[in-house]
């Protein structure tokens, strides 16, 4: 076991730790090194467990104080004081293997040393760590596949509509394909005509830009000019500069100015000051139920003392019957020589009558001391009962919330139905709107075709006056 995948950390790192990822509230304000190393307290180490425990696996404080239902107890009481410790040392012995820790004990529960705490801790925190840094990478990684998931169907779709738009703009209709064919003869046509104009004006451009070239070197001239004048009154600017003394008076606003930036730095510093100091006050106000919790394992940890006094009280009283033998054997020898040993065997005769008496009183304690432990295993019992109620209210809530989500969804699909017949109408709006559309189209291709016959009839006219002439 020294050839481990994970640091060793030192006590002081751990407890560090311990306050900062581990524990909240009180418990980490008043966690402190002896607590949990020299001289461990138990119901402190334990806790840290559970926390562990409960932030790995997620397992609710009272699953700690539940009996299995599977096995039949005859005295179930008397198992609940040492269920808590049970149940704590099955959890851990199924999570510490996950951390390359094989030989947990249940001594390390009842009477831990400090070696191995620190060995197991490490191997804990070390877990607890790697698990937090790899839940960020898949969340993160989550995320990334979500929105890249939503962006592809996004753009699956846009690509769908283009094509379809590309679809409608392509397909020329039957019966407006003699206009298309009739068009595009007039559009060559034309571009032949304008193509002969450009030419014509392209001549005249060249001979206007060359002009305007001439004028255009003219004026650099004159700016390189004013620009050597520009870098003269510049470089006697700066050295004007250079003699010019800023005036004490600027100085003194300047330092002023300092000052109250100051003064209001020092007002924001103590208003976060206050606000982190009512903060506080509020978290220290939360673990009331933390401290109910705590008491509630002490009286536990009370009824596991007594079953262990009741174990010592037993012992004493087997104790006391051995020598009740070894006295009874001793009077049997002490009859065979009753005249030379008369007087031990009175005294003997007084320490018999004084040890029953010791154990009646302690047979009486022992009575008395099961009536307190059945009656406190009776509380207990009770205080499960309510527990057990309280489980049951917060299930009959799920239920209650499960039925509220679900008559959400039925809300929900109402909606979509009702979105979907909205789509229809839009639909059926956009289709008349496309008519509407075509229509006009149609009418502005017929406009066009007059005025291509009036240009026509135009140009036809010029030619004729121009062989005339």
């Amino acid at each position: 076991m020294e050839t481990m995948t994970f640091p060793r950390y030192s006590p002081d790192d751990i407890i560090s730790y311990l306050r900062s990822h581990i524990l909240a509230g009180a418990e980490a304000r008043n966690l402190v090194k002896g607590d949990v190393f020299g001289n461990p307290k138990l119901d402190i180490l334990h806790l840290i467990y559970m926390r562990i425990l409960q932030k790995v696996y997620g397992i609710r404080l009272e699953h700690f104080y539940m009996m299995p239902v599977n096995v039949d107890i005859t005295y179930p009481q008397i198992y609940e004081g040492f269920l808590p410790v049970s149940n704590l040392y099955i959890h851990m012995e199924r999570l510490l293997p996950v951390c390359r820790i094989n030989d947990f004990q249940i001594a390390d529960v009842l009477n831990p040393k400090t070696k191995r705490t620190v060995r197991f801790l490490s191997g804990l925190l070390n877990f607890v760590n790697f698990r937090e840094f790899r839940r960020e990478v898949y969340l993160e990684l989550q995320l990334n596949y979500k929105s890249a998931m939503e962006k592809h169907q996004q753009l699956e779709a846009a690509n769908r509509e283009a094509a379809m738009k590309l679809e409608k703009l392509n397909t020329v209709p039957v019966e407006h394909q003699a206009e298309v064919k009739q068009l595009t003869e007039s559009i060559r046509e034309l571009e032949q005509l304008l193509r002969q104009d450009y030419r014509r004006k392209q001549s005249a451009l060249q001979e206007v830009i060359s002009q305007k070239k001439t004028d255009i070197a003219e004026s650099t001239r004159k700016l390189n000019d004013l620009k050597v004048t520009m870098a003269t009154l510049k470089e006697e600017q700066e050295q004007l500069k250079s003699k010019i003394v800023e005036s004490p008076e600027e100085l003194k606003n300047y330092k002023e100015l300092m000052k109250e930036t100051v003064k209001k730095l020092k007002r924001s510093k103590q208003e976060v000051i206050e606000k982190y100091e009512s903060y506080r006050d509020l978290v220290e106000v939360l673990p009331s139920c933390q401290l109910e919790l705590q008491l509630y394992q002490k009286k536990m940890e009370r009824q596991g003392a007594n079953v262990e006094r009741l174990a010592s009280v037993l012992s004493e009283v087997r104790n006391l019957e051995d020598q009740i033998e070894s006295a009874q054997i001793e009077l049997k020898k002490a009859k065979t020589d009753e005249m030379s040993l008369k007087r031990v065997v009175t005294a003997k005769h007084e320490r018999l009558s004084t040890a029953e008496i010791r154990i009646k009183k302690m047979c009486e304690d022992v009575e008395q001391h099961k009536c307190t432990v059945l009656e406190h295993c009776n509380k207990v019992q009770e205080k499960r009962g309510a527990v057990y109620n309280k489980v049951m209210a917060i299930r009959k809530e799920i239920k209650q919330m499960k039925d509220r989500i679900e008559q959400l969804k039925e809300d929900a699909e109402e909606k979509a139905r009702k979105a979907k017949e909205i789509h229809l109408l839009w639909k059926a709006e956009l289709e008349k709107c496309h008519e509407s559309l075509l229509k006009a189209a149609q009418s502005y291709a017929a406009s066009r075709a007059e005025k291509v016959d009036e240009i026509r009839r135009g140009l036809l006219s010029i030619k004729s006056s121009e062989s005339s002439s």
